[in-house]
């Protein structure tokens, strides 16, 4: 009976275990394969070439444009939405009145269309939209916004801060809560004022969960793609394209499969190398007991 039972409960983890592997590790085994050959969609000879499709990335134009284009979209985007997220969380935590509302309708965005989110900026940051129309009216200049090469990223990047700073506002409010108040109480009899409590006592038992935001955060950075697709298709002159964009263009529009599976295989690295580095980084142990 208790054999059949660990049957039962060790085919029950078997069967999402191998769900994973099917659709998750073995597509990715398999653009490793992709990635050193010449892999033409029309052509049913896919010849093995080594490293040339990595070489002939690195020098294409468009790709370190990405490559660069992405970076910048973590390095703004990560610390700006965290501390936006946490300032939020710490601002709701010493409210009693409405926070439930106030927590809901900063976690709204994160829950609506990232398609349709990025289609009514893209319609009120026109030429002839609303935020244009305002700007005339105060007596400023009207912008180009998203049609600039100077400005489209920084405003395709607050967008992607603004949807998701209600989920990173959830994430570090309940880390706040479990923090025990007895800490904060025995800073304040102590003599510490607000921002030493915060400095001393909030973030570094907070650690955990900053980890888990920024490791979040810097992978869905990365990722960029639905947004920059939607409001600016990568222009203009390329100056929005994302690594993401970049591979989708590689494979779907020129169908050189070969040098999007390299591409892939590069973002992957990246990803995974900076997963790493930010939790040896970051990770520490607090102890006040």
């Amino acid at each position: 009976m208790v054999r059949h039972k660990y049957v039962f409960v060790y085919s029950c983890l078997l069967i999402p275990l191998l769900f994973f592997l099917g659709i998750r590790i073995a597509p990715i085994l398999y653009s490793f394969n992709i990635s050193v050959r010449e892999w033409d969609m029309l052509s049913e000879e896919k010849p093995f070439i080594g490293l040339q499709n990595f070489v002939q990335l690195f020098h294409d134009e468009i790709f370190l444009i990405a490559l660069r284009n992405t970076v910048k979209y973590v390095v703004i985007g990560v610390p700006v939405q965290l501390l936006a997220g946490l300032a939020i969380a710490l601002l709701l935590q010493r409210v009693n009145r409405f926070k439930g509302l106030f927590r809901t309708l900063y976690f709204i965005p994160y829950v609506t269309s990232v398609v349709a989110v990025s289609w009514v900026f893209r319609w009120t940051l026109l030429k002839n939209g609303i935020v244009n129309a305002w700007l005339i009216k105060i007596g400023l200049e009207p912008q180009l916004f998203l049609g600039s090469p100077s400005q489209g990223i920084y405003v395709v990047i607050a967008v992607m801060i603004w949807q998701s700073v209600g989920f990173q506002m959830l994430i570090f409010l309940t880390g706040l809560e479990t923090i025990p108040k007895s800490y904060e109480e025995a800073a304040a009899i102590d003599g510490a004022n607000s921002w030493q409590r915060l400095w001393h006592i909030t973030l570094p038992l907070l650690n955990p969960v900053i980890v888990f935001s920024v490791v979040i955060a810097s992978i869905s950075f990365l990722q960029s793609f639905t947004q920059i697709l939607n409001m600016t298709g990568g222009g203009p002159l390329n100056s929005t394209i994302s690594m993401v964009l970049y591979i989708y263009n590689l494979a779907f529009k020129h169908f050189k499969m070969g040098e999007a599976a390299a591409a892939t295989i590069i973002l992957f690295v990246i990803i995974l190398s900076l997963s790493l580095i930010q939790m040896k980084v970051l990770n520490r142990r607090v102890d006040y007991e």
